[in-house]
Order: C-alpha cells, then structure tokens, then sequence
C-alpha cells in the first residue's frame, strides 16, 4: 500500500465537502427529478476528467420504478432550466433519466472497485423554527423547496462521493486499477439501482463499497464495518374508484371511496406478523374527498411493506394486496394497486473489521472500528451488494457514526458535518489497502 497521509488529505478538503454538503442539503430533489444535483455533480466530476455517462447512457430506463408523471417531470425540468441548467445537459436527463456515472481508468493492471453514493431527499417539509435549534436552519441552508428535504444524509453521501472523486483524481497516477463512481438516483422508495446495475456496471467489479451516515446515534469516528439486517421491501401506490353523490339528497346512490381508504388503512396494520422473522408495514399517506356534502369518488393511499427476507416481505405484500381488494369491495368501489418500488434483502462481507482497522490504523479521524449492526431498514444499494457477491466479488456496507439531532426521516433530522471527513476517511483508507 502506497504511503499517502489520508487525513490530511481529507482535512485539505474540509471547506469543500461541508460546501457541497450544504448547498445540496439548501436545493434538494426528490427521486427521478434530481436535475439540479446531477448537473452539481457531474460539472464537479468534468472538472476533474472523468468520463461521464448520464441519462440513459447511467441506467436502463425500463428498470426504473416509480417514476413520476410528466407533469411533475415536467415541472422539475423547467425550474432546473430556470435555475441555470444549460438545455444540453437536461436532455441528456429529461424524462426523469437523473444520476451519473463516472469511471476512471489508471492504465496500470488492478482491482475494479465501485462505490455507490445516493443523491436523492424525502418528500418532508423541514422544520425552520429557529426555537428548534436547527442547524441547517441557523446557519442559513435549510431547504429552499417547499415540501422536500434532505432527512436521511444523502447529501453528505454526495458531497462524500466528491471527496473519493477528487482524491481518485489527484492520486490516479500512483493508483492501478480502475473506478467506477455510482451517483444513484430514486433510492428513497428503492426504485433507481436496480436500473443501474441492469446497465452493467457492476459486472465485473472485485470490491463495491457503499455505507450510510448515522442510522443510529453513534459518537464521531465510531463507524461499522459491515452493516447486516437489510430488509426486503415493497412500496405500493392505490387508488380507489367509487362514486360520487349529493351526502344528503341520495347518499345511497354514492360509492364511498374514502371509507373503503379508511377502512384498508386499519386492517392493513393489524396483519399478523410472520414468526419467520422481521415484517412492517406502514401507511404513510392517505388522500381523500373534496367536500363535507359529498360522497368522496376517489381516494389514493401509499404505502410499504418490510421484511427481513423476500419471502416474508411477499407475505406481507400478499396480505396487503388481499385486504385493500376486499375493503374495497365492501364498499362497492374499484382499487387499482400498483407496485412503484422493490428492494430485496441483503449482506454485507463479513470479517471487515480486521481489515477496516488495518486500513486506518493511521487515521486520526476513525476512532473506533464497530463489526456490525443492524441496519433494521431498506437500502437500494442491496442490488448491488448482491450482484457483485454473487459474481464472486467483495461487498460491504459502511456505517458512520455520528449523533443525530432527531432520526431519519424527521423534519428536524441533522448530523455533525465531521461525519463527512470520517466517511472519507474510510473509503479512501480502503481503496489504498485494496490498490
């Protein structure tokens, strides 16, 4: 392994990640719109001479799932057009074809190592009381777009992603081997890597590493070696079609689709769970009606099922697509159920941690090297994990540990920003050790 002083390095590029970091958190996209952060990172990695495939050159586009409609498209391509993405760049993306690939090729005989960093935010309106005590909010780059918010780290990823991408571009020529930089779109509702692992970037890869900022309240510089415990997941979108009809004149002329809405949403949490293992299932949003004096014709409801193997993540989807169907029938209306989202299941390399110390037992940011914990979640990246595996290659998926001012997900989530040099500390440390 080449003698390389990796947090210096790092520490040389502080200001930069942190400034990445905060201008994707102040911009945040939602998956298949994220324009404005493909072009953010694709102009950073031109920069530094990669060569670049975006649109359908990143992904297979009938591998995507969950792609919005073309009006939102639509939308999100004109206010990316508007906020100075130039016409050339949004063709190569338009029709929500968002995400890049960057590859480096060293000219010397080596390992291919991929590494994977996703792009996307949730569909959350961020919390801007300042009473809160809300970092992003007090230093002035909490989200400027209404509804949606980086709630679970993805820009850190990102602008971490830069960070392996300026070194790898810096060092190529004491490197052997070659790259490949995945900046995935959609993992939020595991809808976008399987697209790009249908392109075949991963095919012939020796070692893929990916990993995730906090999951857990941890101290700054305890980081996971191998993360296990992904679960399998189905994300569904529903519609409900009934009829619609004056409440008071001749209510029963009218087929209520809220009721039938209503009545799935409570029955689907009472699912009995599978003695086989882990299985969720969430309700996460429910719409509905247009007036007190009307009988509601149509009703949309979203929703996900988790479990900690396929199977049980069937089973879960199976009982699901059973009650939505029968409580819509009790109440005389249609359902249309469509799957907009799937993960699998997946695992991590084991006996990490041995290497993962050997690997920064120079570092002065990694303080403690963890063995495992379970993620208890979905992750895109188990596609991946599992491709390259199951090809004979090595995969794992890193944990960074920092304190998080509330979970995932919530509209006041936030993490230290030093996690980001400890992130790259690691994946740097580990590339050197693998060249």
């Amino acid at each position: 392994m080449m003698v390389i002083d990796v947090s210096d390095f790092v520490s040389s590029i502080s200001d930069s990640l942190i400034s990445w970091r905060r201008h994707l958190h102040k911009f945040p996209e939602l998956g298949w719109t994220e324009y404005e952060t493909t072009y953010l990172i694709a102009k950073e990695l031109d920069k530094l001479g990669y060569t670049l495939f975006l649109g359908k050159d990143a992904l297979v586009s009938q591998e995507r799932m969950g792609v919005p409609t073309p009006d939102v498209l639509r939308n999100a391509e004109n206010k990316a057009l508007q906020n100075g993405v130039p016409i050339e760049w949004m063709s190569k993306m338009e029709s929500g074809h968002t995400g890049v690939v960057a590859t480096l090729d060293t000219g010397r005989p080596g390992k291919h190592i991929a590494l994977r960093f996703d792009i996307d935010a949730l569909p959350i309106l961020e919390n801007k009381d300042s009473s809160k005590d809300h970092f992003p909010t007090s230093n002035e780059f909490s989200s400027q777009c209404p509804n949606v918010m980086h709630a679970c780290g993805h820009d850190g990823h990102a602008a971490i992603g830069l960070g392996v991408a300026t070194f790898l571009a810096t060092y190529q020529g004491k490197l052997s081997g070659t790259f490949t930089l995945l900046f995935q779109p959609a993992e939020e509702g595991s809808r976008g890597a399987k697209a790009m692992v249908a392109k075949g970037w991963l095919d012939d890869v020796d070692v893929f590493l990916s990993g995730h900022i906090g999951i857990s309240s941890m101290q700054i510089g305890d980081v996971v070696a191998s993360a296990h415990g992904f679960l399998a997941t189905s994300k569904l979108d529903v519609s409900f079609n009934g009829k619609s009809a004056h409440a008071g004149v001749e209510p029963q002329e009218g087929r209520n689709a809220l009721l039938a809405a209503a009545s799935a949403s409570l029955h689907l949490h009472a699912i009995p769970r599978h003695s086989g293992g882990e299985t969720r299932i969430n309700v996460g949003k429910l719409q509905a009606g247009s007036g007190r004096n009307v009988i509601p014709d149509h009703a949309v409801m979203s929703l996900e099922t988790r479990g900690e193997t396929s199977i049980l993540n069937q089973y879960m989807e199976d009982e699901a697509t059973k009650i939505i169907q029968h409580s819509a029938a009790i109440y005389g209306v249609e359902c249309d159920i469509r799957i907009v989202g799937k993960g699998v299941e997946a695992t991590s390399e084991q006996g990490w941690k041995g290497f993962l110390e050997d690997a920064t037992k120079s570092s002065k940011l990694v303080k403690m090297v963890k063995e495992t914990l379970p993620l208890k979640a979905s992750e895109d990246a188990a596609y991946m994990l599992n491709h390259v595996r199951d090809r004979g290659g090595k995969a794992t998926y890193f944990i960074f540990g920092t304190p998080l001012a509330a979970g995932h997900h919530h509209p006041l989530f936030d993490y230290d920003e030093k996690v980001l040099e400890v992130a790259l500390d690691v994946y740097i440390s580990s590339i050197l050790s693998l060249s």
